[in-house]
């Protein structure tokens, strides 16, 4: 029997994910901070976060966040090579390029 709360949780990431895919970023932004609030480690909503927060222009937020992401998955390509953009957009191309040779090294596109 699962609980109510994991119910409402993805729920709300699909949701923030429906907000995402209908172009409104800044509001999937806004739904998912409950769902990575209680559930840190959720590299889904992490994700999803993480390309809301770039999509609506709130550089720090995806910086943070796919910070977070990169520390749970190191090799985890995408999130290197997102995070690397983010930095590049914020004009830190020295901090974005050991991103870029890790993402590489992992044969992420």
């Amino acid at each position: 029997m699962t609980q109510p709360y994991e119910i409402d949780l993805h729920s709300e990431y699909l949701r923030a994910d429906l907000f995402f895919a209908m172009g409104q970023p800044t509001e999937a932004a806004r739904v998912l901070e409950a769902v990575v609030a209680a559930e840190p480690d959720n590299q889904a909503a992490l994700e999803l976060l993480a390309r809301s927060c770039f999509g609506s222009a709130q550089l720090g937020r995806a910086e943070e966040t796919l910070a977070r992401l990169v520390e749970l998955a190191p090799a985890n390509g995408w999130a290197r090579r997102a995070l690397a953009r983010t930095l590049e957009r914020q004009s830190r191309h020295d901090d974005a390029a050991v991103h870029h040779r890790v993402a590489d090294a992992l044969g992420a596109a």
